[in-house]
């Protein structure tokens, strides 16, 4: 396993992060467990987690899946860096209007009810889901400073800030005297390269490590035609993926992209992660295995090096946006 410093932090975390989103509704307890076993024996030490996962009337589950494998012991927390977030109604139907969203108030509320369901004392990296947009900067740093202070919090993480949030955050912590956010996890993959264009540069610029969340962009980027054409109907395209490919341009980018990985006697899913980790300011892609087997073959993405005739083959398949402002200007 490979290793690298969690944006500014001197936090060392592996190049590869443990999605735990399946852990639940589509993979059993004794299963997921199966795959943080193997996770942590192959050295990935860096897990991801969020208190709605589970999903509907099962949300917290993910993280009670989590909490009773690090009960079984042996050290296990202590080997881990744990990260979980906060943002949705963890109470939908209720009236009770304080439920969601970054007030300190619930702040607190799920910082106490995540180290419950995950059996730990301490959050390792703290991430807020999503902006709030009616809650103020300064009210969140100072509800986080106080869980720094007690232990409940190590680092603090945004999800899914557009850059301007990521600098107005930052800002207001340079202000307060807080340490700021230290990573941004986001949409990034070869299918979805906007955040190259704000959200990259803001984090670099913060210091923050960016963590990249659907990085086989919901399945696309997985060799999904050549399952097509394997399995037929059986293994046809579903969901996000059958939607896309209707599309006959974005059909032909992805054919154009299996033909590349083909050529070069790759996997195209193992292609996919290993190009994300060529990137600057990338601490490492989240990864959501089902199954161990689908745990393996992302691990063989972290020793892939990709060629440079293939990594501008990818640039000419899946242009990206370019910097801004000569993005969207002159």
């Amino acid at each position: 396993m490979k290793y690298t410093q969690l944006g500014r932090t001197g936090l060392k975390v592996s190049r590869l992060v443990l999605g735990t989103m399946n852990f639940g509704p589509q993979t059993s307890e004794a299963d997921s467990h199966t795959i943080m076993d193997a996770a942590l024996a192959a050295g990935v030490n860096f897990f991801d987690t969020a208190n709605v996962y589970g999903w509907g009337a099962d949300k917290g589950r993910t993280e009670e899946i989590i909490g009773s494998w690090f009960a079984k012991g042996d050290g296990r927390r202590d080997k881990v860096v744990l990260g979980t977030k906060v943002f949705a109604n963890m109470a939908e139907g209720d009236p009770w209007p304080n439920h969601d969203r970054l007030s300190a108030l619930n702040i607190r509320r799920a910082v106490d009810a995540s180290l419950k369901r995950l059996q730990t004392d301490h959050i390792d990296l703290y991430q807020f889901h999503h902006i709030d947009r009616h809650t103020p900067v300064e009210e969140i740093w100072q509800a986080i400073d106080v869980l720094v202070a007690q232990g409940k919090v190590l680092y603090t993480g945004s999800s899914n800030f557009p850059g301007w949030k990521i600098a107005q955050a930052n800002e207001a912590a340079r202000r307060l005297g807080s340490y700021g956010l230290v990573s941004e996890q986001c949409l990034f993959n070869l299918a979805e390269r906007r955040a190259e264009m704000e959200v990259v540069p803001a984090a670099q610029e913060y210091g923050l490590g960016v963590i990249p969340w659907s990085p086989l962009h919901g399945g696309l980027l997985g060799g999904v035609i050549r399952k097509e054409t394997e399995g037929g109907s059986a293994r046809a395209a579903t969901g996000r993926s059958a939607e896309a490919l209707a599309n006959t341009d974005v059909r032909a980018q992805i054919q154009s992209y299996e033909d590349l990985v083909a050529k070069h006697g790759l996997e195209p899913g193992e292609v996919a992660l290993a190009w994300l980790l060529t990137r600057p300011g990338i601490t490492g892609p989240i990864v959501g295995p089902r199954t161990s087997d689908q745990l393996a073959s992302a691990l063989r993405a972290i020793e892939l090096g990709l060629p440079e005739e293939m990594l501008k083959s990818l640039d000419e398949i899946f242009p990206g946006p370019g910097p801004s402002p000569e993005a969207f200007a002159w």
